[in-house]
């Protein structure tokens, strides 16, 4: 037995403090996969592009290509993205491709959700989200 159930009378507030913030960090890896501070159980299934798609309220295509990006960078772990890695994600995601894919990340350009990449990815123009288009995705296209 630990320290603090044989006898927890005689640990100071402190000792016990940190014995249970030890014991939450131990039961965390345990039960939980972290990437990057978001916990998510070890035993549930990846999310998809597709369900990642249904949590938001998207009513355009512009909406849907940030959200497609932001779901790229933050659980693919995508640095950038092209044009044809979009064309993978709607085909994933069972929607449609919008007739000019570059036109939508353009007007996301515009309102400054995205920027272009420093570096092209397989040869071709790529983008990034902004800080302010990964809040906007996050707050369910609220500014």
């Amino acid at each position: 037995m630990d320290k603090l159930t044989t006898n927890p009378n005689n640990i100071d507030i402190e000792s016990r403090i940190t014995i249970l913030e030890t014991e939450i960090k131990r039961l965390k890896e345990v039960v939980f996969a972290g990437n990057k501070g978001d916990y998510q159980l070890k035993s549930q299934k990846k999310m998809s592009v597709k369900e990642f798609l249904l949590t938001k309220n998207i009513d355009n295509d512009v909406k849907r290509t940030l959200t497609i990006a932001y779901f790229m960078e933050k659980f693919d772990n995508a640095e950038s993205f092209n044009v044809e890695d979009l064309k993978k994600y709607f085909q994933l995601a069972k929607h449609q491709l919008p007739p000019n894919p570059n036109d939508k990340v353009n007007q996301g350009i515009g309102s400054g959700f995205l920027m272009e990449a420093t570096e092209k990815k397989d040869s071709k123009k790529a983008w990034t989200l902004t800080a302010t288009g990964e809040k906007f995705v996050e707050n369910n296209f609220q500014q």
